[in-house]
């Protein structure tokens, strides 16, 4: 059970979410001491919200946790259908298992400059492709807390993933019925933007998403750009950031779950010693790592850019490059001239 269902003030509620207390069980063994000292509240505040939360607790249905149950079989056949999301390029397609996954919880790391947001907006067109043309169909939440998004070059990437596609009917009856129903407007459309200011807003429009997905239909991918930006720049309780972002994934997960739908979460890069030598590697530290069912990290081979899968439930850890042009994402051999991004 969620927090945002049960009977507390706006006030109440707004302090709990920014404290990262999320669902029912993140109260578990929970003093009214030291829950007080997380909200800033008097103990006696303190009580009032875990006493909501006992009654709560007990008003569940004894057999409501083995609900849903299912076979290693059925989840076999689950995995064997499972839908993707092509990324425009065959080579880090082809490491991915045909793209990215639905249901699942995908991480892009990676260097400013690498392509990590070009990648973002590349997905959010192309998980509007047709169905009949190996798509999905589907919409796109993309939530911007960088300011990052681009939305002349969401055009651009838009206008060559019809072109593609036209490309590939070309020779077909179906060309005449291929303009009629593929726009640039009608994907930008489907693109629901959402600005982010703050890590209390991220931790909203996340919990605001179920509702939201509910009623719109058809979101097959929801992009977060980046995860980390205010979880760097407000937190100096990584106890606090750590329980916060613990919960913020398990919520992005339910939600890939529940209405089968993508999840990406691009991740910006930070230095860490090891042996007395600094390297780079992935923002919010390691057990942050065990949060997404796959993590791609993008870097530089010389001029080439390169991804490489770094974590999978079921695909070999491999490299391939890939090229950020001016059609978008392509693999390394196309004829599209190239573009060295900020």
């Amino acid at each position: 059970m969620e927090i945002w269902s049960l009977p507390f003030s706006p006030s109440q509620r707004a302090k709990l979410l920014s404290a990262g207390y999320t669902y029912l069980h993140s109260f578990s063994h929970l003093s009214p001491s030291a829950l007080a000292a997380d909200l800033d509240v008097s103990p006696q505040e303190a009580s009032d919200v875990l006493r909501v939360v006992t009654q709560a607790g007990m008003m569940r249905k004894p057999d409501s946790i083995v609900a849903g149950a299912q076979t290693a079989w059925d989840i076999l056949c689950e995995d064997r259908t499972m839908n993707h999301i092509t990324t425009s390029c065959e080579d880090l397609d082809g490491i991915l298992g045909g793209g990215i996954s639905c249901k699942e919880i995908t991480e892009v790391g990676g260097v400013p400059g690498i392509g990590k947001t070009q990648l973002g907006i590349q997905l959010a067109v192309n998980v509007q492709i047709p169905v009949e043309y190996g798509g999905l169909g589907g919409k796109a939440i993309y939530v911007d807390t960088e300011g990052s998004f681009m939305v002349e070059r969401a055009f651009q990437i838009a206008e060559s993933c019809i072109q593609d596609i036209m490309d590939k009917v070309l020779q077909t009856d179906d060309v005449g019925v291929c303009q009629e129903n593929l726009h640039v407007n009608a994907i930008l459309a489907n693109i629901f933007y959402f600005r982010i200011c703050s890590y209390t807003e991220q931790i909203a429009v996340v919990n605001y998403l179920e509702k939201f997905i509910s009623a719109q239909k058809d979101v097959k991918i929801i992009i977060i750009d980046s995860v980390t930006f205010h979880f760097r720049q407000d937190f100096d309780d990584l106890a606090l950031r750590t329980r916060v972002l613990s919960a913020l994934a398990q919520k992005m997960m339910k939600l890939a779950k529940k209405f089968n739908l993508a999840v990406v979460l691009l991740n910006q890069v930070t230095t860490k010693c090891t042996d007395g030598s600094f390297q780079l590697t992935l923002a919010l530290g390691e057990s942050w790592s065990h949060a997404c069912t796959n993590r791609i990290i993008l870097y530089w081979k010389g001029n080439e850019r390169c991804a490489y899968l770094d974590k999978s439930p079921s695909l070999p850890l491999s490299a391939a490059p890939f090229s950020v042009t001016t059609k978008g994402i392509r693999s390394v051999a196309s004829s599209c001239k190239r573009m060295r991004t900020t």
